[in-house]
């Protein structure tokens, strides 16, 4: 009998992966990634943007809006959810935003609120 050599290879991925941006984190684990694709008009020969959103699972709640995300196909998730967050690829203005505030606010400490409680 002939060995098909499953063992020895390591197994590939035949699944899709995109590259896009997250336009909604409304839901919970559930990001909406916007994917864009540039094609020449059949008639015009112009080049043109097409846009198609994608819902993607993002266990976490680790992707926020701007980012450029990763996802990769998978198993059917619920009704719309075919896809499944594989990487951030780098971070949108927006949320480092928030984190560079969050960083420059200091928390208050109790004696502070006591202090200004008693003023």
């Amino acid at each position: 009998m002939a060995d098909t050599g499953t063992t020895t290879q390591a197994r590939t991925s035949h699944r899709k992966e995109r590259e896009g941006e997250v336009v909604s984190t409304k839901m919970d684990k559930t990001i909406v990634v916007r994917i864009a694709r540039r094609i020449s008009h059949p008639l015009y020969k112009k080049i043109i943007t097409r846009y198609k959103n994608f819902h993607a699972h993002d266990e976490k709640n680790e992707a926020q809006v701007g980012d450029l995300v990763r996802i990769s196909e998978t198993r059917p998730l619920s009704k719309t959810k075919r896809w499944r967050l594989a990487k951030i690829v780098q971070q949108g203005e927006l949320a480092l935003a928030n984190a560079a505030a969050a960083a420059a606010k200091p928390e208050a400490s109790p004696e502070d609120a006591k202090e200004s409680a008693e003023a």
